[in-house]
């Protein structure tokens, strides 16, 4: 089933409410043809807004643009943008057979029989619902009730579909189950999509590249793995995954339990994950600091430190890892691992 791949633009836009609330700070954003791009971020940050823009679903303020591809649909209703949606309690019609409710966009638009059952077929291939489409949603799983919705939203071939944190009402388990799998599908259906969600390990596990809002503004665009290790703003760091901050000299130089790193010049404040925090034995070439807190997470052990002139450090060790509270360990930390904080950042 070929669907088109459409680009976004999205220039100065704008919205504030009649009470005067401003729900998103003038944005600029470009989505590839055929990229999915996750909106990140809190509640409230936004991201749900500029979704709703973009579905045509709220007017922007004056002097806002978006486009799809070559046309301006700023001010086209959401009947008029081919756009196809996919919501959180995927809303399918419970008396309706899995087929009847891909193919209802079809029908209500008046695509003829034979034509409406060839795109059912296809999709029903393409979302792996074979054998399943004479079934009613309470009769299917949770995974195939999203792969339903996603195969309605996109029946129509609409050049973009919009995914409103459609794994939010799952439990954890699934949810991981069923990310992955949205991923996959998403990527063979090559089409333009924008997903909201406020969960990380969601967009990095979905999303070619990551919107990071924060009150009603874009912080940050760029794939996860580039955001992650080089965050250009203290929020991002922080939201994708947890960071220590740490004092340096700002003369390229920091102190840690008692020895000496060089560090980012001229920045006061630098970050480090604490999976870049290595712990081990007191010797030589060490800085020295004292196991506060023991936290056994499963997959590793989580260690919380207290470290002469820098307060307290979280380290993620091995599992096994023997450190216990109250221990005097080892501590160090690869300069390429600490990651500069701007001076007019620090109180973002």
């Amino acid at each position: 089933m070929e669907i088109e791949r459409t680009r976004i633009d999205i220039s100065n836009c704008a919205k504030t409410y009649a009470d005067g609330t401003r729900g998103l700070q003038p944005t600029d954003l470009v989505v590839e043809p055929g990229e999915v791009l996750a909106l990140l971020g809190p509640s409230g940050c936004g991201k749900t807004t500029l979704l709703r823009l973009i579905a045509g679903l709220e007017s922007p303020d004056a002097g806002s643009r978006i486009r799809f591809g070559h046309n301006d649909v700023t001010q086209v209703p959401i009947e008029q943008r081919n756009v196809g949606m996919v919501f959180q309690h995927y809303a399918l019609f419970p008396q309706m057979s899995v087929q009847a409710n891909i193919g209802y966009g079809l029908k209500i638009r008046g695509t003829p029989d034979a034509e409406r059952q060839r795109i059912v077929g296809e999709l029903v291939d393409l979302v792996r619902l074979n054998g399943l489409e004479k079934k009613r949603p309470n009769e299917l799983s949770g995974g195939q009730r999203q792969r339903v919705a996603l195969a309605r939203a996109v029946a129509a071939k609409p050049r973009v579909l919009l995914l409103d944190e459609p794994l939010t009402a799952l439990d954890a388990k699934l949810k991981e189950s069923l990310r992955d799998e949205l991923a996959d599908l998403l990527r063979r259906l090559h089409i333009t999509a924008v997903h909201v969600t406020h969960d990380q390990q969601e967009a990095l596990a979905i999303a070619d590249r990551l919107a990071v809002m924060r009150g009603g503004r874009i912080v940050q665009v760029g794939d996860g793995e580039s955001l992650y290790r080089t965050p250009a703003h203290p929020f991002v760091a922080s939201f994708l995954g947890r960071v220590n901050r740490l004092t340096t000299s700002g003369a390229g130089s920091l102190h840690l339990g008692g020895i000496t790193l060089p560090s980012p010049a001229d920045h006061a404040t630098v970050l480090v994950r604490p999976e870049d925090v290595d712990v081990g034995p007191l010797e030589s070439g060490w800085g020295h600091a004292r196991v506060v807190r023991r936290n056994f997470l499963g997959d590793r052990v989580q260690l919380t430190l207290a470290v002469d002139g820098q307060g307290t450090l979280l380290a993620d060790t091995g599992r096994d890892h023997a450190a216990r509270e109250g221990d005097m360990v080892g501590i160090r930390i690869a300069p390429a691992h600490l990651m500069p904080l701007m001076e007019d950042e620090t109180h973002a």
